[in-house]
């Protein structure tokens, strides 16, 4: 896939909203955000940007899940995952009852420990989509900060994120107002270094940011995903 008229794209991320209300998710999922440019009105949309706000599982908050429905297995779905799947931290980084009810969307991080970002892209996104996924504990607007300032000491403006954003779902609420907006293209926002000089960058520091943050971009291709903590 090359991008996704833009109706198309707004379409995509009501379905996806509706997944997050929907299913059940890996982890608690507390705002969905679209940034980037599907918030420019541009069509069509060559990579549709998307930012989930979760909460990081300190206590696994499902319902008990000690057998296994198939097998009557009585163990633990920790135990039973390290054997099954290699992978380890099942209702500690993910719920346990998510992972007995969806164990196909279960991923891993390169340690072999239950990956939440990893899980919420297997979930919401289809493995060719020209999508990119954002997953952090923080709100949208604490990371486009924290990611700026991160950026700016390492001199990589590939770590940026995109500040051009609108928020499509929070707490269970769905912005019906931003939908209309994204659908009709009304989101008036700046340019990214515009953007960038807004958040304290001067103006050839956010004109080189925006150009390395906007190559790095188009090197991207299919579904790719990002998680952080904050």
């Amino acid at each position: 896939m090359t991008g996704l008229d833009r109706s198309d794209a707004v379409d995509r991320l009501e379905r996806l909203v509706d997944t997050v209300e929907a299913d059940r998710m890996p982890v608690p999922v507390r705002e969905v955000w679209a940034f980037g440019d599907v918030a420019l009105g541009l069509d069509p949309v060559e990579r549709l940007d998307v930012y989930v706000t979760k909460d990081i599982l300190l206590d696994d908050d499902g319902e008990s899940v000690s057998a296994s429905p198939d097998e009557g297995d009585a163990r633990e779905p920790a135990a039973r995952f390290r054997e099954s799947h290699g992978i380890s931290g099942v209702g500690k980084s993910v719920r346990a009852d998510w992972a007995v009810d969806y164990p196909h969307y279960l991923r891993a991080n390169r340690n072999g420990h239950a990956a939440p970002e990893r899980c919420l892209a297997a979930h919401l996104l289809e493995d060719d989509e020209p999508i990119h996924l954002e997953v952090c504990n923080a709100s949208f607007e604490d990371n486009v900060t924290q990611r700026l300032r991160g950026a700016r000491l390492r001199e990589d403006y590939t770590q940026l994120l995109d500040p051009r954003g609108v928020c499509l779902w929070a707490d269970g609420t769905r912005s019906h107002d931003a939908f209309r907006k994204l659908r009709a293209g009304e989101l008036a926002l700046p340019t990214l270094s515009a953007a960038l000089e807004m958040l304290g960058m001067d103006g050839d520091e956010a004109e080189a940011a925006a150009r390395e943050l906007s190559d790095w971009r188009a090197q991207q291709d299919g579904r790719t995903v990002r998680g952080d903590i904050v």
